[in-house]
């Protein structure tokens, strides 16, 4: 389509047929892409123009100027009109009744628009007041009327964004780092804004104004088809949607995958953070170049010429072999040859983290085209040197991000292609799946003081979720990865041994203390021989806490960190030969007993709370890694006399409450001498959702009346849902409950996977009790918006269920929570 086909079918139809070829367009033709945007810019120009020759009756000194992203000739499907109205001052009036024959029909075909009537000196003044007008000047393209007029404009604005740079620039550093601040890393987000989050669509806007500049440049190589493909995106989006919008909601990005041709959300997202990652460090290098400029302005020049005879100084300071420190980065040496040293890029990357610095993009450049290979197994140096590197800590992020870019991890490590940019898809991680896993090694380089082999922690926290990019169990897929992954790196058997043990069960000691019973011999028996050794229990143990703590808030607590130790202790004491203390052994404290006589006294319900705001001493083993002490929640003891339906009263009155169940047990103790019967103790770990605790008799007489039947929890909890209904979000999938083979000698675990709502343990306990079981204790965990909790239910009698009537219980069980 030419500019004259599309003038004059805009001019013919007025602006009913300008909204007919666009639908067209949108319809017919191109359905995302540079030619889309190009086409629909196109069509725009020509019936904008069109309205413009029609209202400026031969009036001279006004045009018609498209800025910020129209002005890029970037338009997609339901992106807003950026339009500047220039005009020299001669006839305000004459202005003010062309404006509104351009403004209104946009108006009328409900386009949204942003507008302004200037003249030059007009626009110049408030570009120099606002950065946002400024960058949108500095893209300004001539649409209709006086050309020179717009032209002049072009030439002022952009001479003064090049006089104003050393201003100008810090500002605008300043607010791609808020706006990212604000709107987080579009390479880590599961819905991003594809617009305003850090490395996102701004950001590349902002790379092209500092090169406009010329102070500094940005990275030429993969910028554009990064900026490309985020726009594309953005295309198939606003298609998709029919809206003007930027976010890429979790329930269109199938529907945004299909538009593109790819195979479905996760290849979109992974795109997506391909190209957000290209920007992001395009932007790293392009800010710091932007700061060593400046600061070089800011010696005067006689001081440089007398410091070093008229020639900028230049300082070298050695770091490593080959490698040194210039201006603020890790460069090479002069001397350097890295087509004779295959352990140079690591070299150079170990000591720019533990220097602190930021490794020189020509550096990395000239390593990732130059390198040999390292032959394989290893050489010692060349695994020591990435130990050292993983060991740096939080400067291990940005030398790891450089090697990245230029495609040297995946050089050294070939099994990281499959985990590189991969989405996980769960609200309680932060990280892409390569991120988390050097989050979790910068996690573990905390920890090193803590274990005997500091090396291979770091190595099993780099590779622990390795397996994550293979179908199936990624732990699993993980170890055999590990193994492959530890013979090329050069550790010898019994090494690689450890490492494979590490990462097939990184998951074992925080799944088992939250979902088991760690008073049931067999469960302390089992990760015993499933760990092996003490040394790899006590490297299990760092791992374990790295990787939660890296994972998310979510993921880690000083409560969850107690169960592990006290899981731990315990374990450890089998390894070392000690036999697991038999769960019928545990006895009754003072307190126990008083409340059970209590309640054996009054027939009703005795209750305790007891604040706890940091582990027990015997559970401590690890070193906080908190600032202080971290609410644990409330330890609340209930003595009743055995009766049945204890256990969905209590959970139901703790739901009235707004009051989250951390840990729950179920036991029946025997009375003192003398005494027939006995009664249920509950020992459960509580915390209020908001607010503060319930007093303790609200709580006992509101569970007098759960019991005897006079108080309706169901429906208390359904009338407090239908009075405040939570938002409609991504439908999560359904409930899960299958029966746990061989965790227990002393009673059938029965694990639930459910959506966290309140009253889910209230429901739960009350199809248990339907089911005519008894539940033994209760370990309940919340990972974010998910509840995976473990329930040891027996016979009326004590013993475990047979397999089918436990296969039974748990179907009935998912059935009821499914309803």
């Amino acid at each position: 389509m030419t500019r004259t086909d599309v003038t004059a079918q805009a001019d013919d139809s007025g602006p009913g047929g300008y909204a007919a070829a666009r639908l067209r367009l949108l319809t017919e033709g191109a359905r995302s892409g540079p030619r889309l945007r190009g086409e629909l810019a196109e069509l725009t120009d020509g019936w904008l123009a069109a309205l413009f020759d029609a209202g400026a009756e031969g009036h001279v000194g006004v045009s018609l100027v498209a800025v910020g992203g129209y002005g890029r000739g970037e338009l997609s499907p339901r992106s807003d009109l950026d339009l500047l109205l220039l005009h020299d001052g001669g006839d305000d009036k004459a202005v003010a009744a062309l404006a509104d024959r351009l403004w209104y029909p946009v108006w009328d075909l409900g386009l949204d628009l942003d507008h302004s009537v200037r003249t030059p000196q007009q626009a110049r003044r408030t570009a120099g007041e606002d950065l946002k007008a400024h960058l949108g000047l500095l893209d300004a393209r001539h649409l209709a009327g006086d050309r020179a007029l717009t032209a002049s404009l072009r030439t002022a604005v952009l001479a003064d964004w090049r006089n104003q740079a050393p201003r100008r620039l810090p500002a605008l550093r300043e607010l791609c780092a808020e706006r990212a601040e604000r709107q987080g890393e579009l390479q880590y987000l599961l819905e991003p804004d594809l617009k305003e989050a850090g490395g996102g669509l701004r950001d590349a806007t902002a790379l092209r104004a500092v090169a406009a500049s010329w102070l500094a440049d940005a990275p030429r190589e993969g910028l554009t088809d990064a900026r490309r493909r985020l726009l594309d995106v953005r295309d198939a989006l606003h298609l998709a949607t029919g809206r003007a919008t930027d976010r890429l909601a979790l329930q269109e990005q199938d529907q945004v995958a299909a538009g593109l041709g790819l195979l479905d959300a996760d290849t979109l997202l992974r795109q997506v953070y391909e190209a957000a990652r290209v920007i992001s460090y395009a932007g790293d290098v392009t800010w710091r170049e932007v700061g060593r400029v400046l600061r070089s302005r800011s010696v005067r020049p006689r001081l440089r010429a007398m410091m070093n005879g008229g020639k900028p100084v230049t300082e070298r300071s050695p770091l490593a072999e080959g490698v040194v420190e210039q201006d603020g980065e890790a460069v090479l040496a002069r001397t350097a040859r890295p087509e004779r040293d295959p352990v140079l890029p690591l070299r150079a990357a170990a000591a720019a983290a533990q220097a602190g610095l930021p490794l020189s993009r020509h550096a990395v450049r000239r390593l990732a085209a130059t390198a040999r290979p390292l032959p394989e197994p290893w050489p010692a140096e060349a695994r020591e040197q990435l130990v050292t590197l993983l060991g740096s800590g939080r400067p291990t992020v940005q030398v790891w991000e450089a090697l990245e870019a230029e495609g040297l991890v995946t050089r050294l490590l070939p099994d990281w292609e499959r985990v590189r940019c991969r989405p996980q898809r769960n609200a309680v991680h932060l990280w892409t799946v390569d991120r988390h896993l050097i989050e979790t090694a910068v996690r573990a380089a905390g920890f090193a003081r803590r274990v005997h082999r500091p090396d291979l922690l770091l190595v099993a926290a780099l590779l622990h979720d390795i397996g994550k990019g293979w179908p199936g169990d990624h732990s699993v897929a993980g170890e055999t990865i590990a193994r492959d992954v530890a013979a090329r790196v050069g550790f010898d058997h019994a090494d690689t041994t450890v490492l494979a043990t590490l990462v097939r069960h990184h998951l074992l000691l925080v799944e088992t203390a939250t979902r088991r019973d760690l008073d049931d011999p067999a469960t302390v028996r089992a990760v015993a021989e499933a760990v092996g050794t003490e040394h790899t229990l006590e490297l299990l143990h760092a791992l374990t806490e790295a990787d939660a703590l890296a994972t998310g808030p979510a993921a880690w607590s000083s409560w969850r960190g107690s169960l592990v130790a006290d899981l731990v202790k315990r374990v450890a004491g089998v390894l070392a030969g000690e036999p697991p203390p038999e769960a019928e052994s545990a006895a009754p404290t003072a307190e126990h007993e008083r409340l059970a006589v209590e309640a054996f006294r009054t027939g009703g319900p005795v209750l305790a709370l007891r604040a706890q705001t940091e582990p027990p001493a015997e559970s401590a083993t690890a070193p906080s890694t908190t600032a202080g002490p971290e609410p644990l929640g409330v330890e609340l003891l209930i003595a009743v006399p055995d009766q049945a339906g204890v256990l969905p009263a209590v959970a139901g009155v703790l739901a009235l409450h707004r009051l989250t169940v951390r840990a729950a047990e179920l036991r029946s103790l025997p009375l003192p001498d003398g005494v027939d019967g006995s009664v249920l103790l509950l020992d459960w770990r509580v915390a209020a959702q908001y607010g503060s605790l319930p007093q303790a008799a609200r709580l006992r007489a509101d569970l007098v009346r759960a019991l005897d039947g006079t108080l309706d929890i169901a429906g208390r909890l359904a009338e407090r849902d239908a009075a405040h209904p939570r938002r409609r979000g991504v439908e999560p999938p359904p409930p899960r409950v299958t029966v746990a083979p061989a965790a227990s000698r002393l009673a059938t675990v029965i694990e639930v996977r459910a959506q966290d709502a309140p009253g889910l343990l209230f429901r739960i306990g009350r199809a248990l009790e339907a089911a005519g079981v008894r539940v033994r204790s209760a370990h309940v965990s919340t990972l974010g918006a998910n509840a995976v909790d473990a329930f040891y239910v027996t016979r009326g009698e004590g013993v475990p269920l047979p397999g089918e009537e436990a296969a039974s219980v748990a179907r009935e069980l998912e059935e009821s929570l499914r309803g």
